[in-house]
């Protein structure tokens, strides 16, 4: 089972993307089955069996165990994954950040973003057919501005900081040397969104 899984494909992820399959694949991170799904999420176990069917065949969920119970067999599932929705999955629209001027504009933000869910994508599968891990690093935290302007200022050294930065480490002529993408990101944090009840009919 893989950690991570890149969705790629159009048709599967319209199957990952309806609400009640979305929870299905939450609630699945552990092996479950329709019975004990049911009282979790509220719906019927008959409409669970058929969503259940449907991720199963497209490879999104496996059985893990089956067990009989009286006259019936309880079958186990387990999502096959974490998924990622690629943008190349959106080829017509999905953003550019070529298109954009406005490196403070969020809309830039999205498709620097989409870049990079689109190569990480790529770096994924290619590592899983040589066998090899890839080298990557990332930083995550949480900064709290006094003011917008206080903010700026901080955008304006960061910029300063991480260019000289990598202009000391950066080797244009370096013999088996490996260009590296950077992206450095600050936006607003929010707050974990409350699952909503999901409907029954």
């Amino acid at each position: 089972m893989h950690e991570i899984e890149v969705i790629r494909d159009a048709g599967t992820a319209r199957i990952a993307l309806d609400p009640i399959r979305l929870r299905l694949l939450a609630e699945l991170a552990t092996p479950k089955s329709a019975t004990t799904l049911e009282p979790l999420l509220g719906i019927p176990r008959q409409k669970i069996n058929y969503h259940l069917r449907t991720l199963e065949e497209h490879g999104l969920i496996q059985l893990v165990s089956e067990r009989r119970v009286r006259n019936t067999t309880e079958r186990f599932l387990q999502a096959s994954s974490s998924y990622v929705i690629s943008p190349d999955v959106f080829e017509q629209v999905q953003p550019d950040p070529r298109h954009s001027q406005d490196h403070r504009s969020i809309g830039w933000l999205l498709a620097v973003t989409a870049q990079l869910m689109r190569d990480l994508g790529e770096l994924l599968i290619g590592s899983r057919r040589a066998g090899r891990k890839v080298a990557t690093f990332a930083l995550d935290g949480e900064i709290r501005f006094a003011s917008a302007a206080a903010r700026t200022q901080f955008a304006t050294e960061l910029s300063a900081a991480v260019t000289a930065l990598a202009a000391k480490y950066h080797d244009e002529n370096a013999p088996g040397g490996r260009p590296h993408r950077m992206v450095v990101a600050v936006h607003p944090s929010v707050r974990p969104v409350r699952r909503r009840t999901l409907p029954s009919d």
